[in-house]
Order: structure tokens, then C-alpha cells, then sequence
């Protein structure tokens, strides 16, 4: 008994000194200004931070997430194909695709999709 808790007392101290050690050896004297500054997606945080922003980047996001969704929303609907009637099924599935590919649509005429303007 005694030896067990000599053993378990030996094993605490050991992993408690290579865990010291690990953690004075690790760390890094010289420290830097530009590792230490905030990274603000290029920007430079030292700037004002009300610049103006481009509609395009936020556009494209909101229509990356309703394309994200729009898989979320496919995948089950082909699992589910073998549990329901196939004609309702059918029905819902091209009225969801119809739905999407008329906000395609659009958001092609409105100029969303071009990068080059």
C-alpha cells in the first residue's frame, strides 16, 4: 500500500517537473511587434476603422450561404426519396430546385455574379 503512494507520488512529481521544464524551454524571449499586433484580414489595425467596405464581398457571402443551405436542405431530400410518395416528392423537390434556380436567375441579371465591374 505504502509503495503504491510512493509510486503515484513519484509519477506526479516527475510529469509535474517535464511539464516546468517543457514550459520554461518553450517559451520565446524576443518579441516581436508584428507577430504580437492583431491580424485583421490584411487590414492594417493601426488605421481608422470606419473605410469604406465593398458591397461585392458581403454579396457574395449572402450568396455563398443560400448555396450552402441549398445543399443542406438537397442531401436529405434524396435519403428521404424511399420513405414518401414520389409524387408529392417529386412535386416538392422541382418546386425547391425552380425556386433556386429563379434567385439564380435574378441575382445573374442584377450583375451579382460579375467580378469584372
Amino acid at each position: 500500500m505504502f509503495s503504491m503512494i510512493l509510486i503515484m507520488f513519484l509519477i506526479l512529481m516527475i510529469t509535474t517537473i517535464v511539464m516546468l521544464l517543457a514550459s520554461i524551454l518553450s517559451k520565446k524571449a524576443l518579441v516581436d511587434r508584428e507577430k504580437s499586433s492583431p491580424f485583421e484580414c490584411g487590414f492594417d489595425p493601426k488605421s481608422s476603422s470606419r473605410l469604406p467596405f465593398s458591397l461585392r464581398f458581403f454579396l457574395i457571402t449572402i450568396i455563398f450561404l443560400i448555396f450552402d443551405v441549398e445543399i443542406a436542405l438537397i442531401l436529405p431530400m434524396i435519403i428521404i426519396l424511399k420513405f414518401s410518395n414520389i409524387f408529392i416528392w417529386t412535386t416538392s423537390s422541382i418546386i425547391f430546385i425552380l425556386i433556386l434556380l429563379i434567385g439564380l436567375y435574378h441575382e445573374w441579371n442584377q450583375g451579382m455574379l460579375n467580378w469584372s465591374n
